[in-house]
């Protein structure tokens, strides 16, 4: 029995700040090379107690296999503008050595029923403690700023109904689901306008960039 879950989520909290601080660091590398990056922003947590333990009872995960079986103890999130970014940030994960990849979900083209899009990767994360290296088991999630919006907002409503949804309310949420894709595909299709937009913005500020001064060059 874990008698101490702060020393038994100890490694997990380190993982997980260790790889926003590897995720968020993608997403300079690029800014630095000023090129644009498919990461939008990163988030992490690691499960609440009580969440993991409805979780061990409603999957039937027992303790022992607890290390193993319960694969989103540690979760990271990383977001993206558009659609085709998602795919981008996977093949940047798979060349990584610092990570194991053990499995990809494509909820993107392959949806849930309940209308939930989203790219999900298990990964094992070797976790350098005083007592030695201790390999780990992290989901990362990739989805767009759309597809999180909604997400979020069913995590809410299924907190509240216990994943019992109404029948109107859960024919709301799918037409939500595929309106939110609509709006990814259209900002997929408008995608050089709105990288052209917005690298003139960071330039300056909004501002069309002016030629040099003719006394600079004396």
């Amino acid at each position: 029995m874990i008698e101490n879950w702060n020393h038994f989520l100890l490694p997990y909290n380190q993982a997980v700040d260790e790889l926003k601080v590897k995720l968020r660091g993608m997403r300079k590398q690029f800014q630095n090379k000023n090129q644009r990056s498919p990461i939008e922003f990163v988030t992490g947590r690691v499960k609440p107690v009580d969440s993991i333990k409805e979780k061990m009872n409603r999957r039937h995960v027992s303790e022992e296999r607890l290390e193993q079986d319960m694969q989103d103890i540690a979760g990271l999130r990383i977001m993206c503008q558009f659609v085709e970014d998602i795919y981008q940030v996977v093949d940047l994960l798979r060349k990584r050595s610092d990570m194991t990849i053990l499995e990809e979900r494509d909820y993107i083209h392959n949806e849930k029923p309940s209308g939930y899009r989203s790219y999900h990767i298990v990964i094992e994360y070797p976790v350098q403690m005083v007592t030695g290296e201790k390999k780990i088991l992290a989901e990362i999630q990739v989805r767009t700023l759309a597809m999180n919006f909604w997400a979020t907002i069913e995590h809410s409503l299924n907190y509240k109904y216990q994943g019992e949804f109404p029948e109107e309310l859960s024919a709301r949420l799918q037409r939500a689901a595929e309106a939110a894709f609509k709006l990814d595909t259209e900002m997929s299709e408008i995608r050089e306008e709105i990288e052209e937009a917005q690298h003139l913005f960071s330039y300056g500020k909004g501002a069309t960039p002016q030629p040099p001064n003719k006394k600079d060059d004396q």
